[in-house]
């Protein structure tokens, strides 16, 4: 009897087939990726198909690539990573794919399918700078609407490019460039080897 990872993996093949372009089960759940262009139409599936249900996605995050696997990955920089949950067949499904533009990362707004998407996507622009086509506000969530850059990507100075501070002449916020020295926050771990506290 098939267990219900290899169900799933079946009905998947059996209704996207080629539009899967990598498969991979880790840690008992499934991972599937897809090409930017068959993005929608792969999530419509994943919603309408009556063998796969997924009526909610429950997260939707981005991802930078940029130096993965200490620098030895060579792929596309910036995916879109969704969790879907079908409630109805208590199954689980992950869902990633990569931006086709590195220096302009754009995917389709998944909105007009799940609505929670929204706040999940301007949060993913907000943070990674990954732009999603025709998603109905687009813009920042968690930093200030005068924030420069994005926070998340790996190449982002961890102290930032600007700090604000309050202007007491002009009795208003104010920002200004970054008057911090660039230090190493990183603490440095050591650890003697056989020995062992306990």
């Amino acid at each position: 009897m098939a267990t219900k990872l290899e169900l799933l993996t079946s009905h998947l093949q059996a209704s996207l087939g080629d539009k899967i372009t990598k498969q991979i089960v880790a840690l008992g759940e499934l991972t599937i990726e897809c090409k930017a262009a068959d993005y929608l139409v792969v999530c419509q599936v994943l919603r309408d198909d009556a063998n796969l249900k997924f009526e909610q996605l429950i997260d939707l995050c981005g991802v930078d690539y940029q130096e993965y696997a200490d620098g030895t990955y060579d792929g596309l920089r910036y995916a879109v990573v969704s969790h879907f949950l079908s409630v109805t067949l208590n199954q689980r499904l992950r869902l990633r794919v990569f931006a086709q533009d590195e220096e302009f990362p754009v995917l389709p707004t998944l909105v007009d399918l799940w609505p929670v998407a929204n706040w999940f996507e301007r949060e993913a622009f907000d943070l990674f700078g990954i732009m999603f086509e025709n998603h109905p506000d687009l813009r920042r969530l968690l930093t200030d609407y005068g924030f420069i850059g994005h926070p998340f990507r790996k190449d982002f100075p961890m102290i930032g490019n600007v700090e604000m501070r309050y202007d007491p002449e002009q009795q208003r916020v104010i920002y200004q460039p970054v008057s911090i020295e660039l230090r190493n926050n990183v603490p440095r771990v050591v650890r003697s080897e056989g020995k062992h506290n306990g």
